[in-house]
Formats: structure tokens, C-alpha cells, sequence
């Protein structure tokens, strides 16, 4: 039974390194899902994760002999650095496994609480069996980052002190689930405590072994597990936290990349923090539940897990972000290759926002552009910029959805130059980033030049820069010039530049 955890949660030992964290207002989110929100902010723990808790609850109930002869832990990286820290303050020998795949800022922050780290598989799996292979061999105490009893109870203080601080018992609480530790453990407590509160667990998409599991009746294993929310990098629950979520959670939804990219920047507007993928899954799921079931006015938390991860992640998190808000329409467009039509195109997309335009000649016939809009909030307006533009005689294909197009296809745009192009210029230009900048640009070059290449995407700077070809005669080449000067816009030739010759340019013959 659930209410048996009461007592090991109410008796943990966790706070010689634990923190009682923070339930801060999210008055940003709260405002735009129509809710009172609240963030249970496990992310500012001493390891920026909650793991913490249940490895020092576990380590500190070892016996004198099991403490001398050490311990042995797999990770994906919090519950190592959880292990290590326990280990450091208790004296304990520590060696953890951890997948290769794993951030090299938790890798570093496990190895400077003195552990010895053995970077061993792709995923949690792999690097379990080679720490049971270091249990056998050396003697050494296993310390599971979820499927243990004293391990669960650690992480069900987080619930303890969410209940002692909310203003009122929640109607709805979202929890990240990896191997189902926190969500067991905070979901026993809060079933007993709060019985009417909703309470859902929320997975990758990728790597949903509990939703898997619930829809077979049985524990599975996940044939692949992805690895971008890698603190819930786990092909298979844990027997006991499983046991303890059929009995109290109410249910458990998936999110995808994009959505939990949507959900660190959500994070971040609130309190300025900045959230791992897994520390963000739990409000991903609360945004996207919010908006299935139209739920409105209602009083819910989410916790936020965790903030261990690599600073040039954040490059592939800020790239995906307005796409998993559905705040970017990523649209194909077919224009007619005649001079002036890219400008002409431009005044229909209007007044929009435009976050990226690819475009490199192909025929006389036509061209294809690829150009990134910003839309309101859930991709509002996407039907209607399509419904505008087909009017207006343009074939458009949203690729909004398409991993290729969002992946591959946007760093892929463009080529060598056309056999039917003579007299290419290619520049490099710089200008404030507002809205119109473009069509400005474009209205001062005039009917004069054909485009033959353009290139621009928005990166939050305060200055946009474009790289774009012209066909431009000899004869014009001086009132070109004249025309950029006039502009007051910064540029700079390209058609010079070797990176130019050896990918866009006439091959050589």
C-alpha cells in the first residue's frame, strides 16, 4: 500500500545536504494558460537536482561494514552527482557509471566531489549492467537512482514540503518521470494528503517506458530510448515505483522535443533560471495539458527537476523553441523567378515578423523560398498567412511539422550557381532587427537587380544579417553601391570571399 511510504517520507534523512526549495509563482505562465501556477523549484538544489535526496536517504541507512566497503551507482548524471555529494559529506567511497553520452558538466561535477567516474554505454541500461558487473566485482553497495524503497521516500520529501508551502491544497500536480522515483514518491504522499488532487506524471515522447507500461499492464523495455531529456534517459520503470504509480497517479502524458524546448524558455521568463530538458518536462506537460482539456482557473503546480546541462545545448534548445510553442510557421514557397518578385513576396507575407528566408536560384521558371514567420501563441494565424499567400497565386507547403525541413533542410539551402546566371554579387549585409527591415532592403534595391540568393535568420541579436546574390551587369555595379550607401545600412562584398567560391559560386572548370 501507498500510505506506508507516509512514515519512510515523514522519517527521510535528507536535509544535511538537501534544501527545502522554493514554490515560486510563475506569473507570466499563469497569465497566458489562464491558471494559478507554481514552480517547485528542485532546480536549485546543491546539485541543481532533487537526486540528492533519495541517494542520501539511502546512504545514510548503510550499515558501518556496507559504508566502508563503498558504493557503486549508474547515471545519466543527477543521480551521480546526488551519490557523490552523499558520499563526500558521509565519507564514503563512490564510484559511479555513467552513460557516455552524457553532459560533460555533470561528468566534471561528479568527479570534483571526489567520485571515480566510468563512462560506460549509451543509456542508463548499459552503464546499470556494468555497475552490477563493479557490485559483484569489488563488493561495493548499488545505490539505484529509482527503484528503492529508501531512495523513493527521499525524493517524497519534495511532496512533503510542496503540501506544507502551496496556500491550499492543488487541483493539479505535474511530475517529470524517468525511472518513476519522484513521481512514486511524491505521488504516494500527496494521494494520502491531498486525495482530490490530479496528479500526472509526464514523459519524453521518446523514452515513455511508464506510458508503455501502463497501456500493457506489465513493465516493458523500450527498444530505443532518446537521449535530449537525458535525465529520463530510461528504457524500463522500476518494479516498485510502479507499483506505487498504478495505485496513485491519475495518469501519464508524453511531450516532445519541441514542447520541452518551449518549456525552458517558458522556465526561464519566470524566474530567470535556466532548466535541463528533464528538469522542464514536467511544465511542458502541464502547458500541453492545459490546452487539450481547456482547463481554466484552476490552482497547479509543476516541478522543476533539474538544471544540470551543457551550455551549447542551449543552441539546439533556443533553435527549437518557437516551433514547440507553435510561435514560428516554417513555410515552402513557390515564387515566380522574375525581377522584383521576391519584393512583391515579401508585401504579401505584410506586416509578419519573418525569422528566416532561404533562397538560392534554381530556373527561369520559378523559385522556391523557405522563409520562418512568428504567429501567436499555439500557432494561430498559420491557415490564414497560408490562405493570403495561396490568393495571392503562391503555391505554400507548411513544413511547420517536418522534422527534415526543421532539422536538415534550413542549413541546406542553396548551391552552386546556375549555368544560367552571369555577373553574380554577392553581399553581406547588417541591419537593425525590427519588423519592415527586410522590405525596406528590399525596396531600395529596387526592380534594378535580380536576387539570385538570400539568406537570413533571426538569432535574438540586436542586428540582422543577410548574405545576398544579385545578377548586377557591369554597368550597374557602381549604382549599386550607391544604392547600399544611400540605404545607411553596413555591408560588405562576398563575391571574393573563398567560402563563397567553394560553395555557392560557378564551379571552377
Amino acid at each position: 500500500m501507498a500510505q506506508t511510504y507516509i512514515k519512510r517520507i515523514l522519517n527521510a534523512r535528507v536535509y544535511d545536504v538537501a534544501r527545502e526549495t522554493p514554490l515560486d509563482a510563475a506569473p507570466l505562465l499563469s497569465s497566458r494558460l489562464g491558471n494559478q501556477v507554481l514552480l517547485k523549484r528542485e532546480d536549485l538544489q546543491p546539485v541543481f537536482s532533487f537526486k540528492c535526496r533519495g541517494a542520501y536517504n539511502k546512504m545514510s541507512r548503510l550499515s558501518a561494514e556496507a559504508r566502508q566497503a563503498g558504493v557503486v551507482a549508474a547515471s545519466a548524471g543527477n543521480h551521480a552527482q546526488g551519490v557523490a555529494l552523499a558520499a563526500q559529506t558521509l565519507g564514503i567511497k563512490a564510484k559511479i557509471v555513467m552513460p557516455v553520452t552524457t553532459p560533460a558538466i555533470k561528468v566534471d561535477a561528479v568527479r570534483a566531489r571526489g567520485a571515480t567516474v566510468v563512462l560506460h554505454g549509451d543509456s542508463f541500461d548499459e552503464a546499470a549492467v556494468r555497475a552490477q558487473a563493479l557490485v559483484k566485482q569489488d563488493g561495493m553497495t548499488f545505490i539505484h537512482p529509482f527503484d528503492d524503497p529508501d531512495v523513493i521516500a527521499g525524493q517524497g520529501t519534495v511532496a512533503m514540503e510542496l503540501v506544507r508551502q502551496a496556500p491550499k491544497p492543488l487541483d493539479y500536480v505535474f511530475i517529470c518521470c524517468g525511472g518513476g522515483g519522484l513521481l512514486a514518491g511524491m505521488a504516494a504522499y500527496l494521494r494520502y494528503v491531498w486525495p482530490q488532487t490530479h496528479i500526472i506524471g509526464v514523459e519524453p515522447e521518446d523514452a515513455a517506458c511508464v506510458r508503455a507500461a501502463l497501456d500493457q499492464g506489465r513493465r516493458v523495455t523500450l527498444r530505443e530510448v532518446g537521449l535530449f531529456a537525458d535525465g529520463c534517459a530510461v528504457a524500463q520503470v522500476g518494479k516498485e515505483p510502479f507499483r506505487l504509480i498504478k495505485e496513485t497517479v491519475d495518469e501519464v502524458i508524453t511531450v516532445s522535443t519541441d514542447e520541452i524546448c518551449a518549456a525552458v524558455k517558458d522556465i526561464f521568463d519566470d524566474t530567470r533560471a535556466i532548466a535541463e530538458p528533464a528538469g522542464a518536462l514536467a511544465v511542458a506537460g502541464m502547458k500541453k495539458f492545459v490546452e487539450e482539456r481547456n482547463v481554466a482557473g484552476s490552482a497547479m503546480a509543476a516541478t522543476v527537476s533539474g538544471a544540470n546541462t551543457n551550455f551549447d545545448r542551449l543552441r539546439y534548445i533556443s533553435e527549437r523553441t518557437e516551433i514547440g510553442e507553435r510561435r514560428e510557421a516554417i513555410l515552402s514557397v513557390t515564387i515566380p523567378e522574375r525581377a522584383g518578385a521576391f519584393r512583391a513576396f515579401c508585401s504579401a507575407i505584410g506586416k509578419r515578423n519573418i525569422t528566416e528566408f532561404n533562397y538560392r536560384y534554381e530556373s527561369a521558371a520559378q523559385a522556391r523560398v523557405f522563409v520562418g514567420l512568428t504567429m501567436s501563441p499555439g500557432g494561430k494565424g498559420v491557415s490564414e498567412v497560408q490562405q493570403t499567400l495561396q490568393q495571392k497565386g503562391y503555391q505554400v507547403l507548411d513544413m511547420t511539422d517536418n522534422e527534415t525541413a526543421k532539422l536538415h533542410l534550413r542549413h541546406l539551402i542553396g548551391g552552386r550557381l546556375s549555368p544560367d546566371i552571369q555577373d553574380e554579387m554577392v553581399f553581406r549585409v547588417e541591419f537593425p532587427e525590427r519588423p519592415g527591415s527586410l522590405l525596406h532592403f528590399l525596396n531600395a534595391l529596387g526592380n534594378e537587380y535580380s536576387i539570385t540568393l538570400f539568406h537570413y535568420r533571426n538569432h535574438g541579436a540586436a542586428y540582422g544579417r543577410i548574405l545576398v546574390g544579385m545578377q548586377v551587369p557591369s554597368g550597374k555595379r557602381a549604382a549599386l553601391r550607391t544604392a547600399l550607401n544611400r540605404l545607411g545600412y553596413r555591408f560588405w562584398e562576398e563575391t571574393d570571399n573563398p567560402a563563397y567560391r567553394e560553395y555557392l559560386g560557378r564551379p571552377a572548370t
